[in-house]
């Protein structure tokens, strides 16, 4: 049996715009948890995607964070001035750049994680150890069976 039909598909019961408006809440939130650090949401999730080896190129950065090429050059680039982000040519093939943080930039980064981790502790004060662990491998067997699905 499929899951949703004409009849039980609408906003509150639809993945998509449950998990669409739940990011816009969650990056207003972490925006104000952030701006004492003087960065934004996106620009915290690039350093810490850097951090945790998620990707080390503006392009790869991009993709992990269906973010704009264009729009994630701009980002780096302001990493870059305030001292958070290095840039460095590939050993093994000069025309890649990689991206590295500075000490600087760890530093905000691992603030900054306190203080998102201090934003969903918030949100999900009321919800006990086992609704949590459930949530996440929950999201993550969703995330699984897209990239499965292509």
């Amino acid at each position: 049996m499929e899951p949703f039909t004409e009849a039980n598909f609408v906003p509150d019961s639809s993945p998509g715009y449950l998990v669409r408006v739940i990011n816009q809440m969650s990056m207003a939130g972490l925006e104000q948890a952030l701006a004492g650090e003087g960065i934004t949401a996106t620009q915290w999730m690039a350093m810490v995607s850097l951090h945790f080896h998620f990707a080390d190129t503006c392009g790869e950065l991009a993709r992990s964070l269906s973010h704009d090429k264009g729009a994630m050059t701009r980002l780096i680039d302001t990493l870059e001035e305030r001292g958070w982000v290095e840039r460095m040519r590939a050993a093994d093939d000069r025309r890649v750049i990689r991206l590295a943080l500075t000490p600087e930039g760890y530093d905000v980064a691992m603030r900054g994680r306190r203080k998102v981790i201090a934003a969903w502790n918030h949100w999900l004060a009321d919800w006990s150890d086992e609704d949590v662990t459930g949530l996440v491998a929950t999201l993550q067997r969703l995330r699984i069976s897209m990239e499965r699905a292509g």
